[in-house]
């Protein structure tokens, strides 16, 4: 499983056998969350990350939502 970045204690991943829609796994010290990124980004499932975690996590998927995309495709096409 590639990660993507890692900031501020958040792991970003894209599992390379995953599935459409387009989306990153974070991964924190209190659990995991899964976020689309589509024309928004938007929470899919949270598994104990903290609400100051997710809002942490989906700022900076929409700051890098171009990189996040680009690797997505390098791994799954498109």
């Amino acid at each position: 499983m590639p990660t993507i970045l890692i900031l501020f204690g958040l792991k970003f991943r894209i599992y390379v056998r995953d599935h459409e829609p387009v989306h990153i796994h974070v991964v924190g010290n209190d659990g995991e969350a899964k976020f689309r990124i589509g024309d928004e980004v938007s929470l899919m499932s949270n598994r104990g990350l903290k609400p100051k975690d997710l809002h942490l996590a989906q700022s900076i998927i929409e700051e890098n939502r171009e990189l996040i995309v680009s690797e997505w495709i390098k791994i799954h096409g498109k």
